[in-house]
């Protein structure tokens, strides 16, 4: 099994109160009185405290093209990635030469070559590094990273790999969208990055390195599902799609789902301690509370997440994770998040004993 040895959450330093960020983006997206309404309802109801935001916050008013905006992804989140893995390698007390593999994931931004190629360069990483550049999970990308970066270290246990996520969310914002569901989005996404650090089993017995263990996967995907959550992608740019059959899909597979794994490790939903839920919104944590019979409290790490930064696509469920890291030996936890397919990622951890 290989072994969890870092994680490190990043952020912009830039952070406003909810209401202060809806007070600059409804301009920019209606001059509607009335619709302003609805949307600072919708902002209002994200049960979000503050935000971080790559740029300052007056300079969305001058962001124009998609080609700006992806050019300042580029920039920007090459210079997050690098801040996140650096921390992650100072955690975990290794050096950038002794990576092996090196999964990269965005869905706010495009680029070729791709940010984790310049990464390389960077950070002093070897020029022999496997890359593995992801786009389209979204959300998801988180737990489904995780999930194949262990997938590659069961075949190379004497490796050492990172995952990094980098989600400049801001930089997508459509103006004149007076959509409901760019209302909602523009109330819920955040920036930031981070960066996971995972040995294969022989290399972190080899180094002593501790952390829990993945023990298993889950990957399933929705049919029927591929336009209730993603991307319209056009001359704008990046414009949302989202629906509300996002909470429906999960009430009717999560439970089955999670089951599914933990019956494969003579486990059941009982035997979970740790619960490391995406927080994707108030409406999907509560219906990942109400698929699993679960409490608040069991998803207390997620709600605080939320609260606190917003929903960082793929990144958040790592950020939830670095809250999370520290646990009693023998504890288990499963890590989980949904996104566009719609597809769902399960990550079942286990504390060494």
């Amino acid at each position: 099994m290989s072994r969890i040895v870092a994680v490190a959450p990043a952020l912009p330093e830039n952070v406003y109160p909810q209401a202060e960020i809806t007070a600059e983006l409804t301009a920019l997206i209606t001059d509607d009185r009335t619709r302003q309404a609805v949307m600072s309802r919708f902002h209002a109801a994200s049960g979000i405290g503050h935000r971080h935001t790559v740029l300052p916050l007056e300079r969305y008013r001058e962001l124009g093209s998609f080609e700006q905006a992806n050019e300042l992804w580029i920039d920007e989140g090459t210079a997050l990635a690098a801040r996140a893995v650096t921390a992650a390698l100072a955690s975990a007390g290794l050096t950038a030469d002794q990576l092996d593999y090196l999964l990269f994931t965005s869905v706010t931004g495009i680029a070729a070559p791709s940010i984790d190629a310049r990464l390389v360069p960077l950070l002093g990483l070897r020029p022999d590094i496997k890359r593995m550049p992801s786009f389209g999970l979204g959300c998801v990308a988180g737990a489904a990273g995780l999930a194949r970066v262990h997938d590659y270290l069961l075949g190379h246990p004497d490796e050492i790999a990172v995952l990094v996520s980098v989600e400049l969310c801001s930089l997508t914002l459509q103006r004149s969208d007076d959509s409901v569901a760019n209302f909602v989005a523009s109330g819920l996404f955040g920036d930031g990055a981070a960066a996971v650090i995972v040995a294969g089993a022989r290399r972190a017995e080899q180094l002593g390195l501790p952390g829990p263990e993945i023990v298993g996967t889950r990957s399933e995907l929705y049919p029927d599902s591929e336009s209730v959550i993603g991307w319209d992608i056009g001359g704008t740019g990046f414009r949302i799609v989202l629906t509300a059959a996002v909470s429906d899909l999960i009430d009717a597979h999560i439970d089955e789902d999670v089951r599914g794994l933990l019956a494969r490790h003579a486990l059941v939903p009982d035997d979970v301690d740790v619960w490391i839920a995406h927080p994707g919104g108030p409406r999907v944590l509560e219906a990942f509370e109400h698929g699993l019979g679960l409490d608040r409290e069991q998803l207390a790490a997620s709600w605080r997440s939320l609260a606190a930064i917003g929903n960082l696509s793929s990144s958040s469920v790592l950020h939830v994770l670095a809250d999370v890291l520290e646990q009693p030996d023998g504890a288990t936890g499963l890590l989980f998040a949904l996104g566009p397919g719609v597809a769902s990622e399960y990550v079942l951890l286990r504390w060494a004993a």
